[in-house]
């Protein structure tokens, strides 16, 4: 998908040479960025040779990404999408790359130091701190999904206050079989409900966009010929709505749910990954077991 940027013509905003596009001085190399409508930014993840795998260069862009969208006022929608066959396959397990050039968001640091005290740091920034970051932009936000999303592909559409899916769509989080509780922005039980939440971490297999939106994960399901047109609508009919009322409506929701308990909940389950990663170390050498991806690939085999 070719680029759209925001001062072109599908903008009805003034255009002039003097005007400096973020997105065009950005230089992506993992995402897109383009305006398709009035009111409407889009964000997409372009990296389908490998599944949308996410590594750190992936994560910082589109956390960039978000904040121009945030930053500009003519903004009152942002879509989350992804090019390709399939949304996400979660985190890129052979990113093996440093923090060095990037800009840290988060108040962490000792991303360099040995044993858990550096991977805790990586995980507080890269997983937990963007995932926060996402959710509590003050812009309703939209998941454009497609395809297989994976773990921590979850970690992507979960922040986004509303999921359009297409019909081919697959949700999963097989990770138990790495001898972790899940992936590291557990909001399993409060987007699945406890026991759907549980079937799902202990099997491993995949729910369907039609069982996701029964649940209440998914808000629509459409044709996958459709998924692009049906979001854009979907956000075009948002930002129709003034910005003070659609950022009010959004702080109360997540307000209510985090009176629930939810960042408690996402901390203490945080711990627990860390438990878990200090155990494999010990046990295995390495922060997952092993026999695990040959687990997962035994059940993709058998299209579990």
């Amino acid at each position: 998908m070719a680029t759209v940027h925001p001062m072109s013509e599908t903008s009805d905003r003034e255009t002039s040479d003097d005007i400096e596009d973020p997105a065009a001085e950005a230089g992506y190399q993992r995402i897109t960025y383009e305006v398709p409508a009035t009111g409407v930014a889009r964000i997409m993840l372009n990296r389908p040779e490998a599944a949308n795998a996410q590594d750190k260069l992936m994560l910082y862009e589109l956390t960039q990404a978000f904040d121009t969208a945030a930053a500009d006022d003519e903004v009152k929608v942002i879509i989350l999408g992804a090019n390709g066959k399939h949304f996400s396959s979660g985190h890129d397990l052979r990113d093996r790359s440093s923090f060095e050039g990037f800009d840290t968001v988060g108040p962490v640091a000792g991303f360099s130091k040995p044993g858990a005290e550096g991977w805790m740091s990586t995980e507080q920034e890269i997983y937990m701190g963007f995932c926060a970051r996402w959710r509590d932009i003050p812009k309703p936000t939209i998941a454009q999904v497609q395809g297989k999303v994976i773990a921590g592909g979850l970690m992507l559409v979960w922040p986004c206050d509303l999921v359009v899916a297409s019909s081919d769509a697959t949700f999963s989080d097989p990770v138990v079989a790495f001898g972790v509780n899940g992936v590291e922005y557990f909001a399993h039980a409060f987007e699945l409900g406890a026991r759907r939440a549980k079937e799902l971490l202990f099997t491993g297999e995949a729910m369907s966009a039609a069982e996701a939106k029964d649940i209440g994960m998914v808000n629509r399901v459409v044709p996958r010929d459709e998924l692009e047109q049906a979001t854009l609508d979907l956000a075009q009919r948002i930002a129709s709505r003034p910005s003070m009322g659609l950022k009010l409506a959004k702080m109360s929701v997540n307000q209510s749910v985090d009176a629930m308990g939810f960042p408690q909940a996402l901390q203490q389950a945080f711990g627990l990954q860390h438990v878990g990663h200090a155990h494999n170390q010990w046990v295995h050498g390495m922060l997952v077991d092993p026999t695990g991806a040959e687990v997962i690939r035994a059940d993709a085999s058998a299209n579990r």
